[in-house]
């Protein structure tokens, strides 16, 4: 009778059950004595005879007195390179129709951080072949980078083109892990289909826990999505690419927790445990001298507001930043990166070179300056700025549309896969614009262009 307890209180996902003799341990799993399907987990203590359990299925079959046992296990996943190329939930069933996976070899999603000196702190740089993100954000290979926007400025769209770069060039030394965390089910199906056709999703693990799904499940599904980057860094010892899409839900999830907890909120009425929950999960992110994980997230802004403290509490623990701006969105230019407002912890020349480092800032220098012009030009015109303020104006509009790139997973043409352009040239266009060879150019004709080489100086 140790083992069993008895559900005292359901309210929506929180059940609250009372223990016989022996406490269950944090994360242990219950399940309905005439139900196995129906689990619960152990979530914090009510009482010094009851505790709160996360309900990860249907509660429909709950009631009060009801009889659970703890399975003194804690929640697992099926692991190995048998999930690459599959979608799975985060109980690790198939949800894209495929053949069940051999579960004799699980993991927990639960695990320990090891010893600091396994740990190494990147310093490689791994291209993506988007230009904004190669020149102005360098991603480190190790490294974790966000991806901040509101709704609908084209987040899950570049982290789709970075997966489609970086997999296509890299699948013989990585293998890739997606966790899609309170996204819509939609999104997750054309992400999918998007890997599909481009040939990179045999290279693909992803999990899934959608917007429809309950606040445990997505907040569950972060946790199962590192489990399995861990299981391919630590056992396999292979280099992994770990793409979140969206971390900001797995904070929302957490509040939605708290709230059915009746947890006193925090600052803008989070859960007071945010931060603690977004570093469990990034502590767990790290490099060791065997294997890589460089973690891609995406990062929802509400209200187009970054001062949000669900998304501040994110920024610390990332090695770069890319803001989406909606204003740049509505502009046509896309993908939509405020240069301006991102950065990247590789930008030293001891990463980057001497070469990239000077010319990203002759180039950052060159887009402020041109911001206060434009405010200039608002009021009196183009025409009536000096002749080096027309200079300086223009080369950032030519800088701007360079920047510009269409994408081969959002291509209309089906053949237009090659897309990729190579750090080098990119910061080699950005020089000779800088430069002057394209001041007689109308900046309108460098939209969506690949790299310079086609355009004749003039």
């Amino acid at each position: 009778m140790g083992d069993k307890g008895t559900v005292v209180s359901i309210k929506s996902q929180i059940v609250e059950v009372e223990f016989y003799d022996t406490p269950p341990k944090i994360h242990d799993l219950y399940i309905l004595e005439n139900d196995n399907q129906v689990v619960l987990e152990v979530y914090g203590s009510a009482s010094d005879r009851s505790v709160y359990c996360l309900a990860l299925t249907l509660t429909i079959k709950l009631h009060r007195g009801a009889i659970v046992i703890n399975t003194k296990s804690s929640l697992s996943i099926p692991v190995g390179r048998q999930l690459l190329g599959r979608a799975l939930n985060l109980f690790g069933d198939p949800i894209d129709g495929g053949a069940p996976f051999d579960i004799t070899n699980r993991y927990s999603i639960f695990k320990e951080t090891q010893q600091q000196a396994h740990i190494i702190v990147p310093h490689e740089i791994l291209e993506t072949g988007i230009k904004a993100v190669d020149f102005f954000t360098p991603i480190l290979r190790g490294g974790k980078i966000g991806l901040f926007g509101g709704g609908g400025v084209g987040k899950t769209v570049l982290l789709t083109e970075i997966i489609h770069n970086i997999i296509s060039r890299e699948s013989k030394n990585h293998v890739s892990v997606f966790a899609g965390i309170g996204e819509r089910s939609r999104e997750g199906q054309e992400l999918y289909e998007a890997l599909s056709q481009t040939k990179v999703l045999p290279s693909v693990a992803l999990i899934f826990g959608e917007m429809s799904k309950n606040p445990s499940v997505r907040f569950r599904t972060a946790y199962a999505g590192i489990a399995l980057a861990e299981y391919f860094r630590d056992r396999e010892q292979s280099n992994v690419l770990f793409f979140v899409d969206n971390m900001y839900r797995f904070a929302q999830a957490g509040y939605e927790i708290g709230t059915l907890l009746s947890s006193i909120p925090s600052e803008g009425g989070y859960q007071a445990t945010l931060g603690s929950e977004i570093a469990e999960l990034h502590e767990r992110l790290y490099s060791t001298t065997n294997a890589t994980i460089t973690t891609f997230e995406t990062v929802y802004v509400p209200s187009d507001d970054i001062t949000d403290p669900g998304v501040q509490a994110v920024l610390p623990f990332l090695d770069a930043r890319v803001v989406l701006s909606r204003w740049i969105y509505q502009e046509g230019r896309l993908p939509a990166i405020d240069t301006l407002a991102s950065f990247s912890n590789a930008l030293n020349p001891e990463i980057v070179g001497e070469n990239h480092y000077r010319t990203y800032l002759e180039t950052q220098r060159l887009l402020k300056e041109a911001v206060n012009l434009e405010r200039i030009a608002s009021l009196i015109g183009q025409s009536e700025l000096s002749q080096e303020n027309q200079l300086i104006y223009k080369r950032a509009r030519l800088i701007r549309n360079y920047m510009t790139q269409r994408f081969a997973t959002t291509s209309i043409d089906v053949n237009e896969t090659n897309t990729y352009v190579s750090r080098e040239e990119t910061i080699l266009d950005v020089q000779n614009i800088l430069n002057g060879l394209y001041d007689k150019r109308d900046p309108q004709s460098l939209m969506y262009i690949k790299t310079l080489k086609k355009l004749p100086k003039i």
